[in-house]
């Protein structure tokens, strides 16, 4: 090991170990890093990057990693794949492959089966071509590259899975803001220079989404709060005044309208038409059929001539307070004088 660090000395491994520690306290001191021995094999000017572990144990990122694998098994359920671990099990092309053939119902000309470097890189450049013609015209940065991929960099792969879960609006909910320390580790002279840099994952929701536009409830949000009360009683008086007929009362915005029932009654009551109970699911149980409720609301909505909500039907699911005020407030400007 500590030949392959540094053949010039010969150290102990408490030396390596320190030497580690002191890379990641003091950042653009020349020392070498206590990591896996093909991170020390580069050449010169060559460069590594890995994660800090203290970011490694940060709850939102354990979060993040795990609400992205459930995410694929559930999309690749039927194909008898379970994911594991992100750079173990997505490095060779073979799971994105699936799961982008999944997403986007189209099939890949690609060999199924690559155990060869060279194969598994041939597989994985066609894939990535195709991930980067669908988000390119969408404004995506590309954070990921074949060689990346292919030698297991999670930060990489997690930028992918993060645009891919958005671009397809995948029902889940990302935690939002999720940054990790990265050590860049550089050969200089014969010597492994470390530098510290932070990485974002994600960010908001909405500015995933790429709806970048603020409007007032986000201005609600961030800088009256005080107000929000007021703006949710008033919505509230709304929604009841028409709810009442069908012996419904509704307190509590945020939760009352998650599963899509009670927002499918009240676009019948406005539109004063019945919706039929085999188009919507009157006692929801699972995840599917909420999204089903309130992406069937939505398109009541869309026929009764007000606009596709800004919200995701997931976020309205997911309890996303904001999201439900802003289809609540919608409905209020079309419907309010309706009696």
């Amino acid at each position: 090991m500590a030949g392959l660090l540094c053949k010039r000395r010969k150290k102990g491994v408490s030396d390596l170990q320190e030497e580690g520690k002191n890379a990641i306290n003091a950042p653009m001191n020349p020392s070498t890093v206590d990591i896996h021995p093909e991170d020390t094999l580069l050449e010169e000017n060559e460069e590594r990057t890995m994660i800090d572990p203290n970011s490694k144990e940060d709850p939102k990122f354990k979060e993040l990693i795990k609400v992205l694998i459930d995410w694929i098994n559930d999309v690749l359920v039927e194909e008898r794949i379970i994911v594991k671990q992100l750079e173990e099990d997505l490095y060779d092309g073979q799971v994105l492959q699936k799961l982008l053939e999944k997403l986007a119902d189209r099939k890949l000309n690609v060999a199924e089966v690559t155990q060869s470097e060279i194969g598994q890189k041939q597989k994985l450049q066609t894939v990535l071509e195709a991930v980067h013609d669908l988000l390119r015209p969408h404004g995506w940065t590309i954070k990921w590259n074949v060689d990346s991929i292919h030698g297991k960099n999670l930060i990489s792969i997690l930028h992918l899975l993060v645009a891919l879960a958005m671009h397809f609006r995948a029902p889940i909910r990302l935690p939002e803001h999720v940054s990790v320390q990265v050590v860049v580790v550089r050969k200089r002279e014969g010597l492994l220079q470390t530098t510290h840099v932070t990485e974002e994952l994600t960010t908001t929701t909405e500015m995933m989404m790429g709806r970048f536009e603020r409007d007032a409830f986000d201005t609600l949000f961030d800088h009256a709060p005080d107000k929000l009360s007021v703006v949710k009683k008033s919505l509230i008086t709304f929604v009841n005044k028409h709810l009442n007929k069908l012996n419904l009362e509704v307190t509590e915005l945020e939760t009352q309208f998650a599963d899509g029932v009670y927002l499918v009654l009240l676009m019948g009551l406005l539109e004063d038409y019945f919706v039929p109970l085999h188009n919507f699911y009157l006692t929801p149980e699972s995840f599917d059929q909420k999204v089903h409720n309130v992406s069937f609301a939505f398109e009541l909505m869309q026929d009764g001539g007000l606009k596709k909500p800004k919200a995701r039907p997931e976020d309205v699911v997911n309890l996303d307070l904001k999201s439900t005020l802003r289809v609540l407030y919608n409905l209020f400007t079309k419907y309010k004088n309706i009696e």
